[in-house]
C-alpha cells in the first residue's frame, strides 16, 4: 500500500500503523527546512540520538537563501541536505512503519510524495566477549554476540574478501527477524545457497518464537525419530570464518550469538577450535582422543553388562568387572534410574544461582552417588561408569549430539538386557543403519568421507588439522 502523497494524509496513514498514541517509545519530532515542515517518525532506545541531533542542527543551521529552493525529488533532497551516509527512499507504508519497528528514522517532508529512510539504528548490545561454551587455550576470545551487524562485521574482519557475500531476508510475517545468509562465492555450492535462500523467503510464519530453533525447522526436513543433529552451531567468529573456506553456509540470525554451519555431518563434531591452535601432532592427539570418549560413552555400560551375563567368555585379567553380589534392584534398573538423576541434575543447575552452584555439585555428587552406594540402591561401578559418561559427554560441545549418544547408549542398554548378545548386536546394526543413511541437507551421507568413501578427506579428517 502506498502513502498518501499529501503531508497531512501521510503523517495520518503512519501514525495510523505505529500507533504513536498508544505506545510511549515511539517518538516524532516535527522541524522545518526553509518553508517545508518536516516529521522524523523514530524509536526511543533504538536510535542514535547523536546523529538525529546533527542532522536537525545542521537544518537549523542553514542560511534562508540556501533553502528558498527545496528540491522536489525526495533523492536530490537527500542528497543535498541529509548529511548522512545510509538512506533510502520508499513510499511504501509497510516498508516505512517496519522500517521505524526497527529502529531506522523516517522523514516525512512536506511536499514530497516519497519519505526518506536514515539508519540510524543503534541496537542495545553485549561486548564481545568468549563464549562460555566454546573456550579456547589459546586464540582470541572472543565471540557473537546479538547483534547481526556486529557479527556480520566480526566475519568481515577476517574474510577481507569481496567473494564473501551477506544475503538478507526478513522471516516472519509480525516479528520481521533479520536473517542472513553468509557464503563464500566460488567456494560454496550455488545451489545450495539458492535452495537455503528460497527456503527463508518461503517461510510462512508469524515469528520465530523459539529463536534458531523455529528456524531449523524450517530448514531441515522433519525427523520425528531421527535424534541425529543436521546443523554444527558456533559462537566463535574463527570457527565461522573457517567453516566458509571450507564451503560451507552460514546462517546468522538477529537477537541470537549462535550461527548455524550448513551443511554437518557426524565428523564435523569430533573436531574443535582448540585443536588448531595447537602444532598438527597435537591438534591430531586431540581429535583421536575424542573419538575414543565418544566411543566410550556409548559402548562402555553396554560392553560392561554383557560381560557380566557371559562370564565365562572373559579372560582371567578382566574377571574384575564382574559382579561380586547381586541386588534387589535389576542392573537395567539401575543404569536406566542413574541415566535419569544426570539429566535431573543437569537441569535443576541451570536454575542453580552462580553462587550456590559449587554446593550443588558437592551435594549432588556426594548425596547421590556415595549415599545411594551405601545404601544398597545401586553398585558402586555403576556410579562410576555412568559418572565417566556424564564426564566424557562434556569432551564434545554439541549439546543436540549428546543426547543423541543417549538414547543410542540407552538403546543399547535395553537390548541387551532384554536379549543379552543377540540384542546388543541388532540394536548396534541399527545404529549403524541409522548413521549411515542418515542424509546431511545437502544431500550427501552423515558419515561422509566414511560412507560414501574418500581416503583423502577421511586421511585428512583423522591426520592433519583440516578444519
Amino acid at each position: 500500500m502506498k502513502m498518501p502523497t499529501d503531508y497531512t494524509q501521510g503523517r495520518a496513514a503512519l501514525e495510523k500503523d505505529l500507533r504513536t498514541g498508544e505506545s510511549f517509545d515511539v517518538l516524532r519530532r516535527e522541524v522545518r527546512l526553509g518553508d517545508k515542515r518536516v516529521m522524523l517518525y523514530f524509536l526511543d532506545g533504538m536510535t542514535k540520538e547523536v546523529v538525529l541531533q546533527s542532522i536537525v542542527t545542521f537544518w537549523l543551521n542553514k542560511k534562508p537563501d540556501e533553502v528558498a529552493q527545496l528540491p522536489t525529488d525526495a533523492r536530490a533532497l537527500a542528497e543535498r541536505f541529509l548529511p548522512y551516509t545510509e538512506t533510502l527512499i520508499s513510499s511504501e507504508l509497510a516498508e516505512l512503519t517496519r522500517a521505524v519497528l526497527s529502529g531506522q528514522c523516517v522523514c516525512l517532508v512536506e511536499g514530497l510524495p516519497e519519505a526518506i529512510v536514515c539508519d540510524t539504528r543503534a541496537y542495545p548490545e553485549r561486548s564481545v566477549g568468549e563464549p562460555e561454551n566454546d573456550k579456547v587455550l589459546t586464540g582470541p576470545h572472543e565471540g557473537f554476540v546479538e547483534s547481526l551487524l556486529i557479527n556480520t562485521a566480526l566475519l568481515r574482519r577476517r574474510l577481507r574478501d569481496s567473494r564473501l557475500t551477506l544475503r538478507r531476508v526478513q522471516v516472519g510475517d509480525d516479528s520481521k527477524t533479520d536473517v542472513v545468509i553468509c557464503s563464500l562465492h566460488g567456494t560454496a555450492n550455488d545451489a545450495q545457497v539458492r535452495k537455503i535462500t528460497q527456503k527463508l523467503q518461503g517461510i510462512r510464519t508469524a515469528s520465530l518464537t523459539m529463536g534458531q530453533q523455529s528456524l531449523l525447522e524450517q530448514l531441515v526436513p522433519k525427523q520425528r525419530w531421527n535424534p541425529l543433529p543436521k546443523v554444527r552451531y558456533t559462537e566463535r567468529p574463527d570457527a565461522a570464518a573457517a567453516a566458509l573456506l571450507e564451503g560451507r553456509v552460514l546462517v546468522m540470525m538477529d537477537n541470537t550469538p549462535t550461527v548455524m554451519i550448513i551443511p554437518t555431518g557426524f565428523w564435523d563434531f569430533t573436531q574443535n577450535t582448540n585443536d588448531y591452535y595447537f602444532a598438527p601432532v597435537v591438534g591430531t592427539y586431540l581429535r583421536w582422543v575424542r573419538l575414543i570418549l565418544f566411543a566410550l560413552t556409548v559402548f562402555l555400560p553396554p560392553v560392561w553388562m554383557l560381560a557380566g551375563r557371559y562370564p565365562d567368555v572373559l579372560p582371567e585379567w578382566l574377571r574384575f568387572v564382574i559382579l561380586d553380589k547381586e541386588l534387589s534392584l535389576p542392573l537395567i534398573a539401575q543404569f536406566l534410574i542413574v541415566e535419569l538423576l544426570i539429566d535431573a541434575l543437569r537441569l535443576a543447575s541451570l536454575n542453580t544461582p552462580q553462587s550456590l552452584g559449587n554446593a550443588f555439585a558437592v551435594v549432588g555428587a556426594l548425596v547421590l552417588g556415595d549415599a545411594a552406594v551405601q545404601a544398597g540402591w545401586f553398585h558402586a561401578e555403576v556410579v562410576l561408569y555412568m559418572a565417566f559418561v556424564a564426564i566424557a559427554n562434556f569432551a564434545q560441545p554439541s549439546f543436540e549430539l549428546g543426547y543423541a549418544f543417549k538414547l543410542a547408549r540407552m538403546l543399547l542398554l535395553v537390548a541387551t538386557a532384554v536379549l543379552g548378545v543377540w540384542g546388543f548386536a541388532g540394536a548396534l546394526l541399527f545404529e549403524l543403519l541409522v548413521l549411515g543413511f542418515t542424509p546431511t541437507v545437502d544431500g550427501r551421507g552423515y558419515l561422509y568421507p566414511l560412507v560414501p568413501f574418500n581416503g583423502k578427506a577421511l586421511g585428512g579428517l583423522f591426520l592433519g588439522n583440516r578444519v
